[in-house]
């Protein structure tokens, strides 16, 4: 039977020296390792505290550039919601781009202009409505080619700043995804088709748009944005720094205000349609809405028609919808008004007509139309 004691290698019994050696040996290494263990824990620990801390210092550094709507609640979840939207504004740009470029090279037929044919087209433009200035900027850098003198006195911005820029850069966040879906180079008409048409026929065939434009800082140095509507075209431009003409968009922009403020808009003519789903929620939102009610159609499309009643008409909104999915094609009928919270809060009365449309083949309210008048 082996003995249960130590032995060294030539048989004999270690010394208790020997013993207290090994002893001691052991108790080293396990503190060198307890040791490290903890050395590691630490360096975990203070990488984990590192990375808190410059996440604190992003969000924190988020926080200065939300929009001056949302500065009054700065939490952590707007600076990230505000991240995210701009996230989703780079997607679009890319998504734009490629769009550029699976469409090709443009078109050789294409009338081209000079910088000063550019200068001569905004001055006529601009001089009837001091509230319009042309930009126009290159599909390929998207930098500003040209702009309108008194675009600088109405964006309360300089010139220099203005010619710069990209004007994608002045727009609100949440409106880049919008400009970029409505200046598709693909989509646009020509300017100088638009122009012969036009004197035919006394319309436009592009489809306008609403943004919010950067106007200059307030007194807390906020960015402050302003509503304007936008009408693109195509147009190409040489300059005799470029041998090849550069394709570009030339919008004509145009400040929205108030229809409640001068020149207020005439009482009889204070009328909007808009498009709801079976569901109440908003489908399409008639332009002349803009003005009256301050919201952009991009704010309100997609959203429930009862998040901006009067909570004690909501109940009248849904048997309304009712109504009008039980009398399905019958004419147009009115109701009770209802109230309808408006950009700033205040409510304002519609009184409003509803019909529907019936889908032909699946015999089923598509949408509910209704034609609003605001009433004083």
């Amino acid at each position: 039977v082996p003995s249960s004691k130590f032995h060294d290698s030539r048989g004999h019994e270690p010394s208790d020296e020997a013993l207290g050696k090994e002893c001691e040996e052991m108790r080293s290494q396990k503190c060198r390792l307890q040791s490290k263990s903890g050395g590691s824990r630490r360096r975990e620990q203070q990488d984990r505290n590192r990375v808190s801390e410059e996440l604190r210092m992003v969000v924190q550094e988020m926080k200065k550039y939300l929009p001056s709507e949302r500065h009054s609640k700065r939490s952590t979840l707007d600076a990230l919601n505000y991240a995210l939207r701009c996230v989703h504004s780079v997607q679009a740009n890319s998504e734009f781009f490629q769009i550029l470029s699976q469409n090709g090279a443009p078109q050789a037929d294409v009338t081209m202009y000079s910088l000063e044919e550019l200068a001569t087209i905004a001055s006529g433009h601009t001089s009837k409505n001091t509230d319009t200035f042309v930009a126009v900027f290159s599909f390929l850098s998207g930098r500003v080619v040209h702009i309108s003198e008194q675009a600088a006195s109405i964006l309360n911005c300089k010139k220099a700043f203005l010619e710069s820029s990209h004007f994608v850069e002045l727009l609100a966040p949440r409106d880049v995804r919008v400009f970029y879906a409505h200046t598709a180079h693909a989509q646009l008409p020509f300017w100088n088709n638009w122009t012969q048409r036009a004197a035919q026929y006394d319309y436009a065939p592009a489809k306008s748009f609403f943004c919010r434009i950067r106007g200059g800082e307030d007194s807390e140095q906020e960015k402050r944005y302003s509503p304007f509507q936008i009408l693109p075209y195509l147009i190409h431009v040489h300059s005799p720094a470029q041998l090849e003409s550069e394709p570009c968009c030339l919008m004509l922009v145009e400040k929205v205000h108030s229809g409640y403020e001068a020149p207020r808009i005439p009482v009889d003519k204070r009328i909007f349609t808009t498009t709801h789903s079976p569901g109440c929620v908003f489908l399409e939102i008639d332009e002349r809405a803009m003005p009256l009610l301050g919201y952009l159609p991009q704010d309100l499309i997609g959203t429930s028609v009862l998040t901006y009643l009067h909570p004690e008409d909501r109940s009248l909104m849904v048997a309304i919808h009712q109504k009008v999915l039980k009398y399905a094609g019958h004419p147009p009928f009115e109701h009770s008004p209802i109230r309808f919270c408006t950009q700033n809060g205040d409510y304002v009365i519609l009184d409003s007509s509803w019909s529907s449309f019936v889908n032909p083949w699946s015999r089923k309210v598509s949408f509910i139309i209704g034609r609003h008048k605001v009433r004083t």
